[in-house]
């Protein structure tokens, strides 16, 4: 019995120390209890990569630079000394303690961002201290870096999300201290650039030491990198003309025709985009939000100009359409209120273009107005409009084509509703909407809709919307609304006497003769856009070759004057270097470097430089003039 009762007891014990030793193992191996309790999971988002973007001809750029984000937990902050750690992130006392009441402001628990875009060196040199601060902790990242100051405008910038962005996210993607785009590219496809944030789950013990990752990385996820975006833009074509643009104000845009690709795309003055990607983000911002230039704005899309005679080629071109004139159609002066330009006679449509004659398209749209049965001259004048809206528009005119950049003005094609809301419905007629023959008035459009037009007449009645990505992740890929063709509804026929006189502009018409590219059919029109603070604009558009044309361009330049000596070199040597990949006329060149229209812009009297050393001349309230000439009536614009 005593045997049998040892074996009870041997086997009681055997029983105890098997549960003893699986629960161990379950404790150990098995289940994590043991393990979260006597350590922390922390997790680190892992940042990923933007993507690069890249010109036409596979030229980088837009890249990306290593660097360090430091994060700070007020919760778990322990300084011994203040002064030292000041010292050693090389930040004063005042800065420190701002910095702090920010992060504490934010979450007293959770980390927040506390210095920005530290470089490898700065890092090393703080790397090992920081183990004696607990509560600083740190977060690779990266800052865009640019291979020329060029593109600004374009490109855009990225910057730290707002609290308001934050709060109005439809999925919980970013955080505090993250980068967005904020304009451009850079946030036209920030969700393509972005990438993919992984995270990494590291234990860490009271002390926060980490103590390795936690169930061997098993739950950790990789960062998946931005997709690159290859663009049509031709850097060195855009950096050419960015430095005919220099000390003027005004925008220019090329366009492929055939494509819709935008080769460049320029808005002076401009500023360098590397001055968005330090940590002197906020001052260098202030600093050009301040410039009385306006170099923050970016004019090519967003800029809203009268397009002065250039209109008149889609003037001719409805017309044709609607039957009210041929091409052999002629007009004396007689009863127009503009004046001529002093040409000689004209033969049709192609000779009207080439002089730009005002009277002639006065006549022009008189007639699309009032051909119809209405006897009634207010009724009539509305039915007319109406029809010549509804061909006009389908150039573009008065809506956002849709480019591949935010931020793009609808300009305003005025309308039958327009004038009833502004005047009164049956209360207005021809005779008060005449200006809008001539491409005055009330007509607004944007330099990146005007190249767009010498892309359709390159074309001879279609369009794809301009777009600057042609491919996303991969080249030759774009989005699929870029594929799209958009008839204007104007038979190609009719686009003919438009281009023989656009050709003849350049070769014996309005277009100053040193514009003429040797080699080169280009066909071109000037335009001068009136401007009631100074000097007017100088407009120009034009396309080459005439046959099978590469490039369609606008050109505007600010209180510049007449369109054929002002915006009519930029877009010639503009064509030059695109088509034949050098200028020969260099003389011609330096000439126009050399010309600086920013002294005819009017700018505010707070913004004015004071003269040294002289009594300051009363001034009115509202601006000061810097070289200002008498505006003109919007009945005689030059061509």
């Amino acid at each position: 019995m005593s045997e049998i009762r040892k074996f009870y007891v041997y086997g009681l014990f055997v029983v105890v120390g098997m549960i003893f030793l699986f629960r161990l193992l379950y404790l150990q191996v098995l289940d994590n209890t043991y393990e979260t309790a006597s350590n922390s999971i922390r997790a680190i988002p892992d940042v990923p990569m933007r993507g690069q973007v890249y010109d036409r001809n596979g030229k980088l750029i837009v890249f990306n630079t290593l660097v360090y984000d430091l994060y700070v937990t007020p919760s778990k902050v322990k300084v011994a000394d203040t002064l030292a750690l000041c010292n050693l992130f090389k930040i004063t006392r005042p800065k420190f303690d701002s910095l702090m009441q920010a992060a504490r402001t934010f979450s007293y628990r959770k980390p927040s961002l506390f210095l920005r875009q530290l470089s490898k060196q700065e890092f090393a040199r703080i790397q090992d201290a920081l183990v004696d601060y607990p509560g600083f902790d740190y977060q690779k990242s990266s800052i865009r870096t640019y291979s020329a100051p060029t593109l600004a405008h374009a490109l855009g910038y990225v910057s730290e999300i707002s609290k308001k962005q934050l709060d109005e996210q439809d999925y919980p993607y970013y955080r505090q201290g993250d980068l967005v785009g904020q304009s451009g590219l850079e946030k036209f496809y920030e969700e393509q650039l972005r990438g993919r944030r992984g995270v990494r789950y590291v234990m860490q013990d009271v002390n926060g030491v980490a103590k390795g990752a936690w169930k061997d990385g098993e739950m950790d996820t990789v960062a998946m990198a931005g997709q690159n975006l290859y663009t049509s833009i031709d850097l060195d074509l855009q950096q050419y003309v960015d430095s005919l643009m220099q000390h003027k104000a005004g925008a220019v845009v090329a366009i492929e025709p055939s494509s819709g690709e935008v080769i460049a795309i320029t808005s002076a003055p401009s500023y360098d985009p590397a001055l968005f990607a330090t940590r002197d983000f906020s001052k260098n911002y202030t600093a050009l939000q301040k410039n009385p230039y306006r170099p923050l704005y970016n004019r090519a899309v967003m800029g809203s100009y009268r397009p002065g005679s250039t209109f008149k080629t889609v003037q001719a071109l409805v017309a044709m359409q609607e039957g009210v004139i041929g091409p052999g159609s002629v007009f004396s002066h007689a009863g127009a209120p503009m004046k001529c330009h002093g040409h000689g006679g004209l033969s049709g449509v192609h000779s009207a273009i080439q002089w730009s004659c005002n009277p002639y398209f006065y006549h022009v749209f008189r007639r699309m107005i009032y051909a119809n049965a209405e006897k009634n001259a207010f009724k009539a004048s509305s039915i007319g409009l109406k029809k010549w809206h509804e061909y006009t528009e389908k150039f573009g005119f008065g809506q956002k084509l849709g480019v591949d950049l935010p931020s793009e003005a609808k300009g305003v094609l005025p309308s039958v509703e327009y004038y009833d809301k502004r005047i009164g419905k049956n209360q207005w007629r021809f005779g008060q909407i005449y200006s809008l023959s001539i491409g005055e008035g009330e007509l607004l459009i944007t330099p990146l809709k005007l190249a767009n037009l010498a892309a359709t007449i390159a074309n001879r009645g279609w369009f794809k919307v301009p777009h600057l990505v042609k491919g996303v992740g991969k080249n030759n890929n774009p989005l699929p609304e870029y594929n799209e063709k958009h008839e204007t509804g104007v038979a190609r026929y009719y686009y003919e006497p438009v281009v023989n006189g656009m050709e003849m502009a350049v070769v014996r018409g309005t277009v100053a003769r040193g514009a003429m590219i040797p080699g080169i059919q280009m066909c071109g029109k000037t335009g001068t856009s009136q401007n009631k603070k100074g000097k007017d604009h100088s407009i120009f558009i034009a396309f080459a070759p005439k046959d099978n044309p590469k490039i369609a361009i606008a050109v505007f330049v600010e209180n510049a004057g007449f369109g054929g000596f002002a915006a009519a070199p930029v877009a010639s040597l503009a064509i030059e270097r695109y088509l034949n990949g050098h200028v020969q006329r260099k003389a011609y060149e330096a000439e126009w470097k050399n010309k600086n229209f920013l002294q005819n812009v009017i700018l505010p009297r707070s913004q004015q430089p004071k003269p040294k050393n002289v009594a300051p001349t009363p001034l009115k309230p509202e601006a000061t003039i810097v070289h200002q000439t008498a505006p003109k009536s919007t009945a005689v614009p030059a061509p």
